[in-house]
């Protein structure tokens, strides 16, 4: 969800497609959308009687016809009346000036729409009854209306969106209307359980959660104007803090003054229960028809996962279709309406975001909706930090990728060389009390830039371990998913192993000339340089981090204690990257078993963790084992001679 990474009233704008019309590129000032557009505002029925409030903006040149561009989201479709005009309509300012016909509408029971919100309302696969309603279904009979009461159409529509107007247009394509022939979901959730928004590897993704639900709630009073959110009082700006003095996570409920209800959903589903089940999109991605561009960020702190798998599922379920995929070195959303140049300090060196909303993006549409041109879009085009250029692949993994493991050794090295070595393992002290950080600020909100920021302060803690490669000679390019292999065992009877893969820069690496914030800057929201001013040589970049929680070892829904000391093998999958570690740089990994509070604290004793008492936060002992028959490590793809 748009939804996970400024302080509050900030991240209410962002949430809001009109926020990103609001900071496009500095050139949408010039076009004037109230002088080449009049808008509309209807309430259009549903087979079930519903009406959703929808804002349509139809081209006053009416000297040829245009396709429409919809969006659905949960965010409001505001400015509401007539007269109030967005300063910008479509996903860049490209598409106000060719001309599009732009629908915007509130999603059932949000803003000023009638019926009930349900939170990723599950897809109905087989519909019995005009009562059988769903997004495809809202999406299709939207469709239908549109084509007989809006003149100047050319009878062709598609629909995009960014996170949850992303997962609203993935469901919306399902079972797809005649006239639907382009679509791009744009940081979509698929699962949330899986890797998006709410839980990553079975632990509960707190910061980002809280921070959200604060001030997502239900409306108690739909269809009137929406009012000025009202920011939640931390009473300090230090995240790790607040949630330290808070104690149980159960404890966060009563904060919100009885307004909880949805994060609750969240926290209390904390294993894969039928609730999520219920909510994944993947398996019912079916029946599309049209071209589809699902787009991602690398540093997507909120739905990175959710681009892939829903990628995935639209290559299993339909053949014959137009579907790829587009990852840049971005953060949530940032597609939309940065330069992409960089993140923090580390540098990609183009405007990719330019790149993306020209070169990409905007051809995809024309070609598809318009009939103009050929776009020439490969199956997969990805950007390649660390070398920083764009690749185009015709699979995703690319197929070259060769799976290899770096392994752990008892000397703190990683190399792709298997132990030797028995009776080998390394240990560490967790303690809940003093859990590690995942940056080394202050922050009430889960920066943009934690996934590149520096990993120095945590490599010297002693609850942390470390290996690394020696200083490459060549470089070395990992493509796809990573999937940490680890042996472990731990005195308690639940831990984490939260594992992250790190680019170790060279000591003489010079410094970014991207500088840190004026110190009048300091207390402002941030989503693209970290506070502290440090220089980058030794740099230990983040390229990908993820948590897993230990019992969910065997099955993510049936949770199974530690036996304390016993041996256990924990595999899981990692989010996937596609970098190039330079010559010169070392491979890093760390791995530790705490990430607050972008995770929530484990107990490390085998309890039901939203119900926890303070008294079931205990230390344990953990230990990593990598001996010939126990060999620690992680699983990656290597492309020999990565392509153009």
């Amino acid at each position: 969800m748009l939804r996970r990474h400024l302080t509050f009233l900030s991240f209410f704008a962002l949430c809001s497609t009109s926020f990103l019309a609001a900071q496009a590129k500095p050139d949408t000032a010039e076009f004037d959308v109230k002088e080449h557009y009049t808008k509309y505002e209807y309430r259009i029925p549903m087979r079930d009687g519903v009406h959703l409030f929808t804002a349509v903006y139809v081209p006053k040149d009416n000297s040829h016809t245009y396709p429409f561009l919809i969006n659905r989201t949960p965010y409001s479709v505001g400015p509401y009346g007539v007269d109030q005009y967005r300063k910008q309509l479509g996903p860049s300012a490209e598409f106000d000036k060719a001309g599009y016909i732009f629908v915007f509408q509130d999603v059932r029971g949000r803003w000023m729409s009638e019926g009930t919100f349900t939170e990723m309302r599950p897809h109905i696969d087989i519909k019995k009854s005009n009562k059988d309603v769903d997004d495809a279904s809202d999406m299709y009979d939207t469709i239908d209306w549109l084509l007989k009461n809006i003149p100047n159409n050319n009878g062709s529509a598609g629909i995009w969106g960014i996170s949850y107007p992303g997962f609203f247009t993935s469901a919306s394509i399902i079972d797809s209307h005649p006239a639907l022939k382009a679509a791009s979901p744009q940081a979509p959730m698929t699962n949330l359980f899986m890797g998006d928004d709410a839980y990553h590897g079975g632990a509960f993704m707190l910061n980002a959660n809280f921070n959200f639900y604060s001030f997502f709630r239900l409306h108690e009073n739909p269809m009137l104007p929406p009012k000025t959110p009202v920011p939640f009082d931390y009473g300090t700006k230090d995240a790790y803090e607040f949630y330290l003095k808070v104690g149980p996570i159960g404890n966060l409920s009563k904060m919100l003054d009885g307004n909880s209800a949805l994060l609750d959903d969240q926290m209390q589903h904390d294993n894969y229960d039928d609730y999520w089940k219920a909510r994944n999109l993947a398996p019912h991605m079916k029946n599309i028809h049209c071209a589809v561009l699902t787009v991602g960020g690398w540093f997507d702190a909120e739905d990175l996962q959710g681009p892939f798998s829903t990628f995935h599922a639209i290559d299993e379920y339909n053949s014959g279709i137009f579907n790829a995929l587009v990852i840049g070195p971005w953060v949530h959303g940032g597609w939309s309406r940065y330069d992409g140049e960089h993140l923090g300090r580390v540098e990609f060196a183009s405007n990719t975001g330019d790149f993306y909303r020209k070169q990409i993006l905007f051809p995809f549409f024309e070609q598809y909706l318009k009939g103009n041109g050929n776009a020439k879009l490969p199956k997969a085009y990805v950007f390649e930090t660390g070398t920083n250029v764009w690749r185009r692949y015709p699979a995703w993994p690319p197929k070259e990728a060769q799976k290899k493991t770096l392994y752990f050794h008892g000397d703190g090295t990683l190399s792709f060389e298997p132990p030797s070595g028995a009776h080998e393992y390394d240990e560490y002290v967790s303690d809940p009390a003093r859990p590690v950080p995942f940056v080394d600020y202050r922050s009430l909100s889960v920066p943009q830039e934690y996934m590149v920021s520096d990993q120095r302060f945590a490599s010297s803690r002693t609850d942390v371990l470390v290996y690394e490669t020696p200083v490459l000679e060549e470089d070395v390019t990992i493509a796809g998913p990573i999937s940490p292999r680890l042996f472990v065992s731990t005195s308690g009877t639940d831990s984490d192993w939260d594992v992250k893969l790190i680019d170790a820069y060279p000591n003489d690496y010079p410094d970014s000339k991207f500088d840190a914030p004026k110190p009048e800057e300091k207390d402002k929201p941030r989503t693209d340089v970290p506070p502290p001013s440090f220089t980058m040589a030794g740099y230990q970049q983040l390229v990908r981090g993820e948590p897993f929680r230990g019992k969910f070892r065997h099955s993510f829904e049936k949770p199974e204690p530690f036996t304390p000391g016993k041996v256990e093998e924990i595999r899981f999958d990692m989010q996937d990257v596609n970098h190039t570690f330079r010559r010169g740089h070392r491979i890093m990994v760390q791995i530790q078993s705490s990430w607050f509070p972008l995770t929530d604290r484990n107990p490390q004793t085998f309890v039901d963790i939203p119900s926890a008492k303070p008294s079931d936060f205990v230390k344990a002992t953990e230990r990593l084992y990598h001996t010939k028959e126990q060999p620690s490590g992680i699983v990656v793809g290597v492309i020999e001679n990565p392509g153009s």
